[in-house]
């Protein structure tokens, strides 16, 4: 989560027990559609369980609504709470001009269409996130600091706000922070704001992607970073810290960095879209998994259908929460497929995915905890496998890592055109629950791609922890470890681990968008020391690396439990001309300092420019 900007004030947030969740600046569910485990499920849809609702166009919008509803209200403020659930619209038109459908979307939400293209699914309506209230009986303290876990995709909103005040009616609004995701959206008929203007605003909000997508104008606003990839966008306005475009047909230009602070790539060296689950014309089930492509640039939709391979959802395994991962690896070894219903899933034996392009998907935020100190999945060294939409949390005892993507001294085996993806992967340690973790990721694969990931370290949770409490408790090394070669980040986020956040040892590397925030809870110095050197980089290119990219990056430092820490770089990389780094920054959060922001060079990120990013365009700096 990422703090307060420059001029504000900070205050304490508390939820449940006395736990700090926050800086700010400017029932069980019963559901009305059509539940997907009723028992005959429709021809060719599988039992995908009680926590997943498949609505019909042919339903009234009155119902669709209340259901939508009801499922907000029970989700809204259950930021560590364990419901997961899925809204998924069967193709046609939901909503019209008036009676719109007013969609707003809480923790641990999918909503998505079942088409095979974006445009199949037309919601005449809104589809939103707004500002969290957390004080004074939810009228005070709003914010979007705090709205993570949520997923919107594969459908097409033709902005209706009627019925609603003239602040609501100005925009579809999206006002989120880290681990939420947009994808295949078909926006018209209004604009999309990326901050809540209207619910005490404007406040800032912190994170957000956007992929394969065709929107209408953007108001960025106070988010601090963003990535849009792949997309069209007819405008876009403002930015706070990073915002990193590629391959965006109509994304601002670049120059004057960092006045705007954008930066903007043509096309996206390697790309791959998520796979998604759609009803055919038949009404059967099946999923597309789309290509992997190299140099890409605008929607992969616009033509037809995204290319890539159909598997029909017999291939597939659909796994509820009370499976055991000994159930679900005898799945994997017949050669099936893993669909993962909503829930939690403890997972007490790795899961374990052995054959070459095995997809892996998570539905309504599928959560796998790790039981026992288990590595809950690894993947082999094979090509093609795709892992979607599913978090990881560590558990009660320490685990080795969260997730391994190939082994440290295995072969490697990789392929350039097929390469293994993780897309909207999330990962927690702590927060719901104690959690410890040597590693949280770690790819020794070649050729992997890491489209959208936030990593994150807790910085509150409900444990019920003062901050000195958690770093002596919620254990987590290191975010991401990448050792691999040839592995490209499209979406990086990695926060609050308690050594380097995230090392990067292959060759070949590059990451497009990163966003970092070193730990809050370190209590003295002493326990933020690298042998003799003050505090670990929030980015580490290994010493031997001689070839890496990085586009668009950003470390913060808020060292609440103690501001008299340093660290002393933000970024750290070897001194050689194939180390590339492209608009840096620092920037302090009211508290400890970063002396620099790469091997020595840049002012210090103090507290005498708080909220004021130091920036490098270049490192090195261009002749």
């Amino acid at each position: 989560m990422t703090a307060h900007p420059p001029g504000t004030t900070r205050r304490r947030l508390r939820i449940r027990r006395v736990s700090t969740i926050g800086l700010v600046l400017a029932t069980a569910l019963m559901t009305t559609g059509t539940p997907a485990t009723a028992a005959t499920p429709p021809h060719g849809a599988p039992a995908l369980g009680p926590n997943v609702t498949v609505f019909d166009p042919g339903m009234p919008v009155a119902q669709i609504q209340a259901t939508l509803d009801a499922a907000h209200a029970a989700q809204v403020d259950s930021e560590m709470g364990t419901a997961r659930h899925a809204y998924l619209f069967k193709p046609g038109t939901y909503g019209t001009a008036e009676q719109p459908l007013q969609i707003k979307v809480g923790y641990y939400t999918e909503i998505s269409g079942l088409g095979a293209s974006p445009t199949d699914v037309v919601i005449n309506g809104k589809v939103e996130v707004y500002n969290r209230c957390l004080a004074d009986g939810g009228t005070a303290n709003c914010l979007a600091l705090v709205n993570f876990w949520r997923t919107l995709s594969n459908l097409s909103i033709n902005v209706n706000a009627a019925g609603q005040d003239g602040c609501r009616s100005s925009a579809n609004f999206w006002a989120v922070s880290q681990a939420v995701s947009l994808r295949r959206l078909n926006i018209t008929g209004g604009n999309l704001s990326l901050m809540d203007y209207c619910t005490a605003g404007p406040q800032y909000a912190s994170g957000g992607f956007i992929a394969d997508s065709k929107l209408p104008s953007v108001t960025n606003g106070s988010q601090q970073q963003w990535l849009i990839r792949d997309s069209e966008v007819a405008g876009w306005s403002n930015g706070v810290w990073n915002q990193v475009f590629s391959g965006v047909v109509g994304a601002p230009d670049e120059t004057g960095f960092p006045n705007p602070p954008y930066t903007t790539l043509d096309a996206t060296p390697v790309s791959r879209e998520k796979p998604y689950l759609y009803a055919d014309a038949r009404g059967r089930y099946q999923v597309r998994v789309p290509a992997a492509r190299k140099g890409t640039r605008g929607v992969t939709w616009a033509g037809g259908m995204t290319p890539g391979r159909t598997l029909p959802i017999g291939d597939f395994f659909v796994a509820k929460p009370s499976d055991s991962a000994q159930v679900i690896n005898q799945q994997l070894a017949r050669g099936k497929n893993l669909l993962l219903t909503p829930g939690v899933y403890d997972i007490a034996r790795s899961i374990e995915v052995k054959r070459a392009n095995t997809v892996v998907l998570g539905l309504g935020h599928a959560t796998l905890t790790a039981v026992r100190g288990s590595i809950p999945l690894v993947v082999a060294d094979v090509p093609g496998v795709v892992v979607a939409g599913v978090t990881i949390d560590a558990g009660l005892h320490k685990s080795p890592v969260l997730l391994q993507v190939g082994t440290k001294h295995g072969q490697h085996r990789s392929s350039p055109a097929n390469p293994t993806t993780l897309s909207d992967v999330y990962f927690r340690v702590g927060g719901p629950h104690v959690g410890k973790t040597g590693t949280a990721l770690e790819v020794n694969s070649d050729h992997v791609l890491i489209d959208h990931a936030w990593v994150w370290r807790a910085d509150h949770g409900v444990e019920g922890f003062t901050d000195t409490q958690r770093w002596n408790t919620n254990l987590g090394r290191n975010g991401a470890v990448i050792n691999g070669d040839h592995v490209t980040a499209t979406g990086l986020f990695v926060e609050h681990f308690q050594q380097y956040n995230t090392i990067w040892n292959g060759e070949h590397g590059t990451t497009i968008l990163y966003q970092n925030e070193l730990p809050y809870d370190p209590p003295t110095q002493a326990d933020w020391m690298n042998g003799a050197v003050e505090g670990w980089a929030g980015y580490k290119v290994s010493d031997r690396v001689r070839t890496h990219n990085l586009y668009g990056a950003g470390v913060y430092v808020f060292n609440q439990n103690n501001p008299e820490i340093h660290t002393e770089n933000g970024f750290e990389t070897p001194s050689r001309p194939g180390i590339k780094l492209h608009h840096i920054m620092t920037v302090n959060l009211s508290a400890g300092t970063i002396d620099h922001v790469v091997n020595g060079v840049g002012e210090a990120a103090d507290t005498t420019k708080v909220g004021v990013p130091v920036y490098l365009a270049d490192y090195p700096p261009t002749p």
